[in-house]
């Protein structure tokens, strides 16, 4: 049954550098898999991660915010000197999407208090979209097959048009394909789905908007992976 992909995080090692407090530079403290500011009042996670940007596909972010807030407290969430989301103790932390490059994201609580988080998403390798995508330069393409640098799978280039079972709605697809009797492991845009081996060669994958990146690794031996842009998401059937 064709699979329905849904957003994920995956951590990168791409760490947040230092924090801003009022023109000081100072680092910032780390707690259970996020960094507290200098001002002790807000925080970011310690290291961007994947997930799926609701139009452009699989993308960089990070979650920053209010920490520990009083009923009262409010802030403003900026990236790069520009803010995009407004806080409150309702609603505490914001999602943020990361440019390509160097990012400062600040969370300030007033024109005179803000800490300041820094994360590289400088991308690694030339023609990069971003840093969730991998590099597949290593792959062949012949006709409209892509297959794997590692020789273990193989998938369709240009995406096909299915109704999704679980979403009601007609979605772009790609096949994937085990070359070989493999055991594979499946994963869409970082989110586990299912195996390839001999008794299920091939499974066919719903695309969510954007860049989708598809791999299968074979243990720790090997990690295919693809990257196919679905678009808007949706598609017309024939």
């Amino acid at each position: 049954m064709p699979l329905l992909p849904t957003a994920a995080l995956s951590r990168l090692m791409h760490g947040a550098l230092l924090t801003t407090l009022a023109g000081t530079v100072l680092p910032a403290a780390a707690v259970a898999g996020i960094q507290v500011g200098p001002s002790g009042r807000t925080y970011a996670d310690s290291a961007l991660s994947c997930a799926l940007h609701p139009s452009t596909g699989l993308a960089p972010q990070v979650t920053a915010g209010l920490y520990q807030p009083a009923k009262r407290t409010r802030g403003t969430v900026s990236l790069n000197g520009t803010p995009v989301a407004q806080l409150s103790a309702a609603q505490p932390d914001a999602t943020v999407w990361l440019a390509a490059g160097q990012n400062t994201v600040q969370v300030a609580l007033s024109a005179r208090l803000a800490d300041r988080y820094s994360f590289d998403a400088t991308p690694t390798f030339p023609g990069q979209a971003n840093v969730c995508i991998p590099d597949t330069r290593g792959n062949t393409v012949s006709g409209d097959l892509e297959t794997a640098a590692s020789g273990t799978s193989y998938a369709t280039v240009t995406p096909g048009c299915a109704l999704n079972p679980q979403s009601g709605l007609a979605q772009p697809y790609v096949t994937l394909f085990d070359n070989g009797g493999f055991l594979l492991n499946v994963s869409l845009n970082t989110v586990p789905l299912t195996q390839l081996s001999s008794s299920r060669p091939r499974a066919p994958l719903f695309l969510a908007p954007g860049l989708n990146v598809i791999t299968a690794a074979q243990g720790s031996l090997s990690t295919d992976a693809y990257v196919r842009d679905g678009g808007s998401g949706l598609c017309t059937l024939p």
